[in-house]
């Protein structure tokens, strides 16, 4: 795959005008959607904590729980997922992804859904939020065939099956299914996890390698099948007997522990640490050796099976979040590929917010709440100096006058 950011400012090649009429805002997908998953991080973890310790009342649809693991998934995690390939796509085929009116209008249902989750019926709310997701895979999985480019067709696959996850979650709340809606958003992460592993594979070590001349990452193919293999076996045996015997997803997470710390070590995570925008990449990864080992530890009745789920859904999502949305952000408006104060200070927020999440109510189980409380507003602060930073670049022009 090619990295879809840009590392210099270029004059040469500008735009014509007529390629830059509209509001720069909707010229590529990486604007509206980074922007909106920035906010929902900000804004719903902290609600979330000042409703379960009764700060704040809620008055959801849906049990605040679901509500705030939903929109961890669906309306944030998913939405920089929609966001980078409606980005990457038009690098990886040459081919135009929605931008203007129909940006406007994808970027408009996914606010809707976000809307509705709080003031509309449950129906509503489903019927807004099942819609996002199948409608940009099929653009993007047509732009894929029309270009021929077979190699990405599989991720398209998986964000189909994502939409599935979120559609049994929805029939699940309303009793149409009989599943636990808990089962489906464990699907959920275990599929961004999935698409995590296959595109922290394909950019990490390449961005390595371009800032590092003569450094030569050479994947071992044998050794990548099998770490996805495994990979999936065991998210997929978490997801399918959750509470069933756990010896067999504990066998496989421990597995795939071991192998992704030994796909992260050939990575050469060292040589990146004066290199943020770098190095949060390779933090964040580490968080799924972590996670799949306190997966298997779950299952053997060690920890709480919610201390893996955590490890996965803050450290590595959160984490390869905040890093690759600045990275393509500035590749994507002009600007060089060199982080500053308020970047790092994110990226260290978030990883923070990690470890006193994950580990902290582990080794001391008194200061559970505590942990949640400072956890939540390092999250918070982690991704509102994104936006505080980001807003107006993503609202404006590129800077080298290029259209996107």
């Amino acid at each position: 795959m090619k990295p879809i950011s840009t590392p210099v400012v270029s004059t040469a090649g500008v735009a014509p005008a007529s390629a830059l009429q509209g509001l720069p805002f909707l010229r590529l997908g990486f604007r509206p959607f980074y922007l909106g998953a920035a906010f929902v991080a900000c804004l719903t973890v902290p609600l979330w904590i000042a409703s379960m310790l009764g700060w704040l009342a809620l008055d959801l649809p849906v049990a605040p729980l679901l509500w705030h693991a939903h929109e961890m998934l669906f309306g944030f995690a998913a939405t920089v997922i929609i966001g980078f390939l409606l980005t990457a796509v038009k690098a990886w085929t040459g081919l135009s992804t929605p931008r203007g009116a129909l940006l406007g209008a994808l970027a408009l249902l996914w606010l809707a859904a976000r809307v509705a989750a709080v003031v509309a019926p449950y129906a509503v709310y489903a019927a807004l939020d099942m819609v996002l997701l199948p409608v940009v895979a099929g653009i993007l999985l047509a732009a894929l065939l029309r270009a021929r480019n077979r190699r990405n067709l599989p991720l398209m696959g998986v964000l189909v099956l994502l939409s599935l996850a979120n559609v049994a979650f929805h029939l699940a709340v309303m009793g149409v299914i009989s599943l636990p809606p808990v089962q489906a958003l464990h699907a959920g992460l275990a599929l961004i996890v999935l698409i995590e592993c296959v595109m922290a594979g394909r950019v990490v070590p390449a961005f390595t390698m371009s800032v590092n001349p003569g450094l030569k990452l050479q994947a071992q193919r044998p050794l990548e099948l099998t770490t996805m293999a495994v990979t999936a076996l065991a998210l997929v045996s978490w997801v399918c007997a959750p509470f069933g015997v756990g010896a067999v997803t504990a066998v496989l997470a421990g597995l795939a522990a071991l192998l992704h710390g030994v796909r992260m070590w050939r990575w050469k995570p060292w040589i990146t640490r004066n290199r943020p925008i770098l190095w949060i990449l390779h933090a964040s990864y580490a968080w799924i050796p972590v996670g799949f080992a306190l997966l298997a530890l779950a299952q053997l009745g060690v920890v709480a099976v919610s201390a893996a789920v955590h490890a996965f859904a803050v450290g590595v999502t959160g984490g390869l979040i905040i890093g690759m949305i600045t990275r393509t952000a500035r590749g994507h408006t002009g600007r060089m590929l060199q982080v500053g104060r308020a970047e790092v200070c994110a990226y260290v927020c978030v990883l923070l917010a990690a470890v006193v999440r994950v580990l902290l109510p582990a080794l001391w189980p008194a200061a559970y709440v505590r942990a949640l409380d400072v956890a939540a507003l390092l999250w918070a602060l982690g991704f509102a100096l994104y936006l505080w930073v980001y807003t107006p670049w993503l609202l404006r022009t590129r800077l080298d006058g290029k259209d996107g």
